[in-house]
């Protein structure tokens, strides 16, 4: 999952997927009179540009070898636009793809909105009972399943050995711990420890989370971000910045925070597996076996991450759904998966593929598997993906000093019970 990457589009543009999508152009029933799929199928893949989308081109091209009267038409569309460019032309009818690569979140929104075809009893649900349950979970609402699990993630610690080496320090397990090591990786190296990202509050939840603190509880129908633990964990995020424990910024969170840690300007980032084939290519990790990566510190209650990942869901308005099932099917089996994992490290949804050569002893897999058994899920509702625009709203400006850590959570909460009609 790259929440808040900007990324760039391949060769193709927006405007000019638009004209090609199978929901728009003339790709027929997806079969050939002898019964062999054919036709279009557009594909928006979400992917880090210039790291993870050659593999999954390369996978839709390995489809397309299996199916040579298929013509899959690949769109790397930014992952901070997609959700809303989805849902503008699913709404409008034109330009939706017909297969998309939904963040675990969108799911529920987009099939609530009616945009996402149904896929039980279809081809794309193929060995169905092989998925991670906690990864399947994010594809149901209203007792149907509208996606397939792709990917599945969580965040930890990424350190710097070296630099936690001349600084004569081991990683931290809590919060307290994080203070301490960053003070005496700043005396011994005039180093920053760690590099807290500032304008996108999924990097928040762990913090949340650590202080018994939650979003909403979807079962009370009860916003608790504004609760003590809520108000907690606010403070706790403002204090690591104004100790000097960790830097932030407003903007471009991503980048800086990428090129800090890869620089050696800062010996920790939080992060998940999908920024492992990225740090790699920085200055600093040229030895590989120089990134360690551990589980994100624990706060006063809890220790936990986010559980995130990415689905694949089939547009209801394709004119293209035999096919958009075999793609949806192919890029979601074991083999596909298998190769996501050894050549990206990014963690498999079945269960059947962690067991295979070159998954089983991939050590960033290994790493992480435990770690998101233990991941807190996100309440899977409709509005999920929404809870986050008031958050790192506030959210920044109590990490830039603009809002008081109580404000900054209550302000939170009156947005949601705005947007969560009817809840407490």
């Amino acid at each position: 999952m790259r929440r808040g990457i900007t990324a760039t589009a391949l060769a193709a543009t927006l405007a000019l997927a638009a004209t090609a999508c199978g929901s728009d152009g003339d790709s027929g029933s997806g079969k050939s009179s002898g019964g062999e799929l054919s036709g279009t199928v557009t594909w928006w893949d979400t992917s880090t540009v210039g790291s993870e989308d050659k593999v999954f081109k390369q996978l839709a091209e390995g489809f397309e070898k299996q199916h040579p009267k298929v013509d899959v038409k690949y769109v790397n569309v930014p992952f901070g636009d997609a959700q809303n460019k989805f849902k503008n032309a699913a709404q409008s009818g034109s330009g939706a793809p017909d297969v998309i690569r939904s963040e675990v979140a969108w799911t529920p929104e987009f099939a609530d909105l009616g945009y996402l075809a149904p896929l039980d009893g279809t081809p794309a649900l193929k060995n169905e009972k092989d998925f991670l349950a906690q990864a399947a979970a994010s594809t149901k609402y209203d007792d149907k399943t509208y996606a397939v699990p792709q990917v599945i993630d969580s965040m930890g610690i990424f350190y710097n050995k070296k630099i936690f080496k001349d600084a004569g320090v081991e990683v931290p397990t809590t919060v307290a711990e994080l203070k301490t090591v960053s003070k005496k990786i700043k005396d011994k190296t005039g180093k920053t420890g760690l590099y807290l990202r500032g304008d996108d509050a999924y990097w928040f939840l762990s913090f949340l989370y650590g202080e018994g603190g939650n979003l909403v509880d979807a079962t009370s129908k009860t916003v608790t971000v504004d609760d003590p633990a809520g108000v907690k964990a606010m403070t706790v995020v403002k204090d690591l910045v104004d100790s000097g424990a960790a830097k932030t910024d407003a903007t471009d969170g991503w980048e800086n925070m990428q090129s800090a840690f890869k620089d050696g300007d800062v010996a920790m980032i939080i992060n998940g597996p999908w920024a492992v084939a990225d740090t790699y290519g920085g200055a600093q990790f040229k030895d590989k076996a120089n990134l360690g990566i551990a589980p994100v510190p624990a706060g006063s209650d809890a220790q936990g991450a986010p559980q995130g990942g990415h689905n694949l869901a089939v547009y209801a308005g394709s004119k293209n759904l035999d096919a958009s099932y075999a793609f949806t099917e192919y890029m979601t089996s074991a083999a596909s998966q298998a190769k996501v994992a050894e050549e990206l490290s990014l963690l498999p949804t079945r269960t059947s593929v962690y067991s295979q050569p070159g998954v089983a002893d991939n050590e960033i897999v290994g790493f992480f598997k435990p770690v998101v058994d233990k991941a807190v899920e996100r309440p899977w509702i409709p509005e999920t993906g929404s809870l986050f625009a008031p958050l790192v709203t506030e959210y920044t400006k109590v990490l830039t000093g603009q809002s008081a850590p109580a404000k900054g959570a209550q302000d939170t909460g009156d947005a949601y019970r705005k947007l969560l009609k009817g809840w407490k």
